[in-house]
């Protein structure tokens, strides 16, 4: 069954799935099994701490082309009792040895696919954090499911089978990857059974750990199965492997990391509060394209229309233009944060706007120093991009989890198989974060010892009236920003039910360097689903854009998924998006 939803003057758009309601809970995720395993979690007594960290364990197993238990996994939580709101670092650091020069001396100026790449893995602490501090079950509850997809197996889909299938050589060039996606040098077929036997048997390590104090606490047993990954048998392994094959991480970078619980950054966009990631990822940039499109008189336009998407994408161009100037580890750089997110600063650069044409290139940065707290002006690094076209990767996904109680738990996973190889005996990849750095000395996600590459993952919360509102995020890259923005834009300003603004065709700009390796660059390009090709594709090109087409529902435009409290009727809503994998469930 279609549902369909007509526009004010007269547009028409189906949606594939029905609304989801529920009474107690609600988790959207990547993939069905994850979803599932959430909700017994919930079912189970857990919170959303638990339910979310369950999920997305099985994310790492199900996705893990897309994402690794060794990877990056930002998370925000809300704790509806004490009013609380906070977001977890999940981005690994460079190895205290990595250094622009040691990549100019050893790489060739490169940041070369391999261990080489590799940063110390965030994802295990941060999911134990969170469990550790915010959730209620042991480790060894919420594993549970993920060890069983592990070692029994789970059906390759079709997702996971084309995203293999079209790398097919990245995936190859590893035996471990070989081994776990291929037979007789083959893609396992759509339905015959993948394991992962290896990553099963490092989290059942884990919950061995984890035993020995079983009648001691419950966040004692998690931090011994944590420091399993940090100072156990695991982190030599992952050492080992990384030094075998020409790579930096030594045992000390394990086991002094520690991700950090940080306060939310929070913005405003009409009646609605924005909170997002700080700057050691690419959260400023979402609330940064809404502060500068709440000055161009959106509501004027029809869904859609030529003047509607130039004007979004002229606003990503924007904020991507200042993401590139200032925007990068705050413990390494100085980010004017207040300024960048200041409404003033964003009618500034609204004015840069024209309604005649697109920048064609990516704009100069703005002067956020003008709208902060300092007394001296600071001078602005900006590195002119070359023109670079290169492939553009794929990677990341996506879980969040709301409860009875009201707790929100929202994560962003991340970092594909596809330029890492498996640890073998340990069955993930480590990070490779570091593709997000670069060898430019003045860019602020320039390679530095200790430091955190700017990540693209990045989680949002909305709160509407001082109380929570809506939980949203998706993979993509530097299309995940967009692909909010367009679907929290479809319901608040539109009106669409939740389901159909995560449905509808959605554009994106390319105008400014690729947050990967080596940071394509394609001035003026933007790419738009199919339904709207048709319709404004030619218009769009009038005004200067470099126009390609996607098809209708294409996966490299992002998969949102949400989950929304309407305090009016008590209902709990979600959405997942059909372009990957995506589903929800509830009850």
């Amino acid at each position: 069954m279609a549902f369909v939803y007509n526009t004010k003057d007269g547009r028409r758009y189906i949606s594939h799935r029905p609304q989801l309601f529920a009474r107690e809970a609600m988790v959207s995720a990547g993939h069905h099994l994850a979803s599932q395993a959430g909700l017994r979690i919930l079912q189970k007594g857990g919170n959303a701490i638990d339910a979310g960290v369950a999920t997305g364990l099985c994310l790492c197993v199900l996705q893990s082309d897309y994402i690794s238990f060794l990877g990056v996994a930002p998370i925000m939580i809300h704790l509806e009792k004490e009013n609380k709101t906070i977001s977890i670092s999940g981005v690994g650091r460079w190895p205290k040895n990595a250094s622009i020069k040691w990549f100019n001396d050893n790489c060739s100026g490169e940041i070369p696919p391999g261990v080489s790449r590799a940063v110390v893995p965030a994802a295990p602490d941060s999911w134990l954090y969170a469990l550790e501090h915010y959730g209620t079950m042991n480790f060894s509850q919420v594993a549970e499911d993920a060890i069983v997809i592990a070692e029994q197996g789970f059906a390759m889909y079709h997702l996971m089978y084309d995203h293999i299938l079209t790398s097919k050589e990245d995936f190859l060039r590893w035996e471990a990857t070989r081994s776990l996606f291929f037979t007789k040098g083959k893609v396992i077929p759509v339905g015959h059974r993948i394991f992962n036997k290896d990553l099963a048997n490092t989290f059942k390590r884990m919950v061995r750990k984890e035993e020995n104090f079983s009648n001691s606490s419950r966040e004692l047993g998690i931090r011994a199965a944590r420091d399993e990954i940090y100072v156990g048998e695991v982190a030599r392994e992952i050492v080992d492997f990384v030094g075998e094959n020409g790579g930096l991480l030594d045992l000390s970078d394990l086991s002094d990391f520690h991700v950090k619980e940080e306060e939310v950054l929070r913005s405003k966009f009409q009646d609605y509060e924005i909170f997002s990631c700080g700057p050691w990822s690419q959260g400023p940039v979402f609330p940064l394209m809404l502060n500068i499109l709440e000055n161009l008189n959106l509501p004027e336009h029809s869904h859609n229309s030529v003047d509607y998407l130039h004007k979004l994408l002229s606003s990503f161009d924007l904020a991507f233009a200042d993401r590139e100037a200032f925007i990068g580890d705050p413990e390494f750089v100085d980010v004017p944060i207040e300024g960048l997110l200041s409404k003033d600063y964003a009618s500034v650069r609204s004015r840069e706007f024209s309604i005649k044409s697109c920048f064609g290139k990516m704009p100069n940065p703005g002067n956020p120093w003008d709208f902060q707290n300092v007394l001296e002006r600071r001078k602005i690094n900006f590195l002119k991009p070359d023109e670079k076209n290169e492939e553009f990767q794929s990677d990341t996904s996506f879980c969040t989890v709301i409860d009875s109680s009201g707790n929100v738990f929202s994560a962003t996973p991340s970092d594909s198989a596809g330029d890492m190889p498996f640890v073998p005996g340990v069955g993930a990849t480590i990070s490779s974060r570091g593709s997000q750095s670069w060898l430019e000395p003045d860019h602020p996600s320039a390679v530095a010892p200790l430091k955190r590459p700017r990540l693209t993952p990045n989680p949002v919360f909305v709160f509407k009236d001082g109380r929570f509102y809506m939980s949203l995020g998706t993979p993509g890259g530097d299309v995940q920003a967009q692909a909010m923005a367009q679907v929290f834009l479809n319901h608040v300003m539109f009106g669409m039910e939740l389901q159909m603004s995560v449905e509808v065709p959605r554009v994106a700009s390319y105008n400014f360097p690729n947050s990967f390796w080596p940071h394509a660059y394609i001035p003026g390009s933007v790419k738009i689903e199919e339904s709207i090709f048709k319709e404004c594709g030619i218009l769009l090109g009038d005004l200067g854009y470099q126009v390609s087409k996607w098809r209708s529902l294409d996966r490299a435009a992002g998969s949102v998924c949400c989950v929304m409290k309407d305090h009016d009727s008590g209902f709990l809503l979600s959405a997942a998006d059909p372009r990957r994998e995506s589903y929800s469930v509830g009850w």
